[in-house]
């Protein structure tokens, strides 16, 4: 079968949600044709010249990248400049590009609990929460011969999630009435005469963000002509996503050892921090990229260290004032790790079809460390 852009795209949605970015952020299809087939795709942290280089050399018409280019918005595309001769080299090899960004960050199985695997953290939670999932009720009135089906169209539409339950819903039985009138076509009954129907009052827990489709695949199985159902908002707290992570390590360290498994987790020979090494720290904060605006958040949080990067000079003061210590294991470090995880996502739900996936190898980290 054909794998096309579109059904990357929506694999890679289906992994980060969109719905998970921020507002401020430009993330999805940045160049190329949703219907392009796809045999080759390309996942990298970051795209330049050299990155574009290493895809081409490997066939790849799909680059998936989680740093855009295109992060600013243009006012024009000079190919006597590195940015435009990108786009340039992107469009006349009929490549497409995607960004996963700071969806791939909140994401669950994402940046940041990529990083707190990495440390392997325990008790792990969000550290800044941007997006509270919305509950709905769906109640549907249906014939006793048809309930099986529409209850299992409902599941598979992915309806009837309770925590790590699947397929929750609740029957009671009772009477229908209802009268079809001129022009209609009912399934049971007869136009102009009064029907009581035994009927089974199905309900079930939908989440808002596939609540269109549930009702969708409802109403396809259902067999009435006008289906009678009902959706009400819950005070249910739903999921929760959001970028940084809290944890806690299996045993206490030192600054100075909790350093050491950094290093060694992120596969780096340096960091940057702040903070008495003799410190005893547990409960650490985390967050891929750059996350020092997150500081106010893993005080209240209660944390003794906060890991990130790009950390600037009065944001490490105003942390050491708080005594919060700071490890900086770069930007590139701290988010390079996801890489490898979504393009094994990719390989698993492409499995069945001829597409392969590339991870680039290019240290991309602009930094040397003397």
């Amino acid at each position: 079968m054909v794998v096309r852009c579109q059904t990357v795209a929506q694999l890679i949605e289906k992994f980060a949600p969109k719905y998970l970015a921020e507002d401020w952020d430009n993330i999805g299809l940045q160049i190329g044709d949703p219907a392009q087939e796809v045999r080759k795709i390309f996942v990298s942290l970051d795209l330049n010249l050299e990155v574009l280089d290493e895809a081409l050399s490997l066939g790849a018409d799909m680059l998936v990248v989680h740093h855009t280019p295109l992060f600013k918005p243009l006012k024009n595309i000079r190919t006597d400049l590195p940015l435009g001769r990108l786009i340039a080299r992107i469009v006349e090899n009929r490549l497409v590009l995607y960004t996963a960004h700071t969806n791939l960050d909140s994401t669950w199985g994402g940046v940041n609990d990529v990083l707190a695997q990495k440390l392997k953290l325990q008790d792990v939670t969000i550290l800044s929460s941007g997006w509270q999932q919305k509950l709905f009720k769906l109640v549907v009135f249906v014939p006793l011969d048809y309930v099986e089906k529409v209850r299992e169209a409902i599941s598979v539409a992915g309806g009837g999630w309770i925590g790590n339950y699947s397929d929750c819903t609740f029957q009671l039985k009772g009477t229908g009435t209802f009268r079809p009138l001129s022009g209609t076509n009912p399934f049971i009954g007869e136009q102009g005469k009064l029907e009581y129907v035994e009927e089974i009052r199905l309900e079930t827990i939908v989440p808002e963000e596939i609540l269109s489709k549930v009702v969708k695949a409802m109403l396809k199985a259902h067999p009435y002509e006008e289906v009678a159902y009902d959706i009400y908002p819950l005070a249910n707290p739903g999921k929760q996503a959001g970028l940084g992570r809290v944890g806690y390590l299996a045993a206490p360290l030192s600054l100075a050892d909790f350093i050491e498994l950094v290093k060694e987790s992120l596969g780096i020979s340096h960091v940057r921090y702040c903070g008495d090494l003799h410190k005893t720290v547990r409960k650490i904060a985390l967050c891929g990229g750059s996350g020092a605006s997150f500081i106010a958040q893993a005080v209240f949080a209660g944390v003794q260290v906060l890991l990130t990067g790009d950390i600037k000079y009065h944001e490490a003061q105003e942390a050491l004032s708080q005594d919060l210590a700071l490890v900086d294991g770069g930007h590139f470090a701290t988010e390079q790790p996801v890489v490898d995880v979504l393009a094994d996502f990719l390989r698993q739900q492409l499995a069945k079809e001829d597409v392969q996936v590339f991870v680039s190898r290019i240290n991309t980290d602009p930094f040397r460390y003397l």
